[in-house]
């Protein structure tokens, strides 16, 4: 049963569009099919065997006729009323005997409908044979003096009201599925267009031309959405606005430290407040470089290739050994300066940790991936998410004496996230650590 489960879990369609065309279909579907059994069960069948019964009844009066009045002008007349009001071609057929050979299982529904009232009404041996011509039926039935022939039209047996209800219900069946397709496809494009919403504010992009549309619930969610888009677009204004009083509040004494220590001169213990006075101010510039993130860039069509590039080329201009391919050109919206600060602290931990770099950009499948290896001493496995967490450093597999505020780690996967992708660590082949990058095409 839980194979069968996951079979049919594989089979249903994963759309939104395509399971709710699913649930209409599945029970007209079942509809068509109960009406089919009913239709053929009792109503065609009951129909046919009345057609049958009504020929075989003609048939036996004809054969009643004829034996009630023996002569020769008799019977002709018989047959001409018979075919005149009965619509039956009859013949007979003086001395003829019908084929020495078994009747044989009937075809079809309507010969067996037909056999049996024949077996009923007329009593006497006869053969079918409905195969021979294409409009009519051919009967013939022995008589104590000869064979009577009868070519009935089919159409005494077959109701047409068979082929009009199977094209009503097709018909109908397919008029309500377009209909469903057509007012469902627009409640999707909503629910669609709210998804695209959602994806493109998360990535930092603007959705202000966003409007509320479709069923109720669809418009819900969406004022839903654009309230929490304002709510958190006003947070993300005061957080700036805070941010830069504080900014200034904290440079302000910093710089009158700076000068004061310039006005003192030499004297003890000096290089030491300057070095304190100099790490404050790269704490503090760390600091609100986090808080304030890249959200006020937007979006341009870029070369990730060229992009990597002018990365690695400062690097390499700073005297760090690094190794670059790139697989091709790859154009894709992005913010250039912030993913460019984001590949620097990634580049710039693998310079700093490690005697050589290795930088790969390339497409895999739906998205475009830059691997950045390095032969320094990583970092355990059991830490590497850990890493991630604001202001954290790590004391054994980093130098903490070099290291940060412990914030590069942390913007670059906010910055990257903000893309749409993902930043992730793992062993490197050359012995240290990789970081992939992952970015949605």
């Amino acid at each position: 049963m839980p194979q069968m489960g996951l079979w049919l879990k594989r089979l249903a369609p994963q759309g939104l569009l395509g399971r709710s065309l699913l649930i209409i279909v599945m029970p007209l579907v079942v509809l068509q099919l109960v009406s089919a059994y009913v239709f053929y069960g009792s109503h065609w069948e009951t129909v046919a065997k009345r057609l049958a019964k009504g020929l075989a009844g003609d048939i036996g009066y004809i054969i009643e006729s004829m034996r009630a009045f023996p002569g020769v002008p008799e019977r002709g007349v018989i047959l001409a009323i018979a075919a005149n009001k009965m619509e039956l071609d009859t013949r007979f057929l003086p001395d003829a005997i019908l084929p020495n050979q078994p009747k044989g299982a009937p075809s079809s529904f309507l010969e067996r409908a037909l056999a049996e009232a024949l077996d009923e009404r007329v009593q006497r041996p006869y053969r079918i044979d409905a195969e021979t011509l294409e409009r009519e039926v051919v009967i013939r039935v022995q008589l104590s003096d000869g064979m009577l022939e009868v070519f009935a039209p089919k159409k005494r047996l077959f109701s047409s009201t068979t082929y009009v209800f199977i094209l009503w219900m097709l018909g109908t069946a397919m008029l309500l599925f377009g209909i469903a397709t057509l007012f469902m496809r627009n409640q999707v494009r909503s629910v669609r267009k709210l998804a695209v919403a959602a994806d493109r504010f998360g990535k930092g992009q603007d959705v202000a031309d966003f409007k509320p549309e479709g069923a109720r619930e669809v418009r819900q969610a969406a004022q839903a959405f654009n309230l929490m888009r304002q709510r958190i677009q006003r947070q993300i204004q005061q957080r700036t606005e805070m941010l830069a009083g504080v900014s200034h509040d904290l440079r302000t004494p910093l710089t009158r430290m700076k000068l004061q220590l310039a006005i003192m001169g030499d004297m003890d213990g000096r290089a030491e407040l300057d070095e304190d006075v100099a790490e404050m101010e790269r704490m503090v510039e760390g600091y609100l470089a986090f808080a304030r993130g890249e959200g006020s860039e937007q979006p341009e069509q870029v070369d990730l290739r060229a992009l990597v590039d002018e990365v690695v080329t400062r690097f390499r201009r700073q005297g760090s050994v690094i190794d670059l391919h790139h697989e091709g050109e790859i154009v894709m919206p992005l913010r250039p300066d912030s993913l460019a600060r984001a590949l620097g602290n990634l580049i710039g931990n693998a310079s700093r940790y490690a005697g050589h770099v290795w930088v790969r950009v390339g497409r895999r499948a739906e998205a475009a991936e830059v691997l950045i290896d390095d032969d320094g001493p990583g970092i355990p496995p059991d830490r590497r998410e850990e890493v991630f967490k604001p202001f954290t450093r790590l004391e054994v597999s980093r130098n903490l004496a070099t290291g940060g505020v412990g914030l590069g780690l942390t913007i670059a996967r906010d910055i990257v996230r903000t893309h749409g992708g993902d930043v992730v660590l793992e062993d490197s082949p050359l012995g240290g650590l990789r970081a992939r990058v992952r970015l949605p095409l």
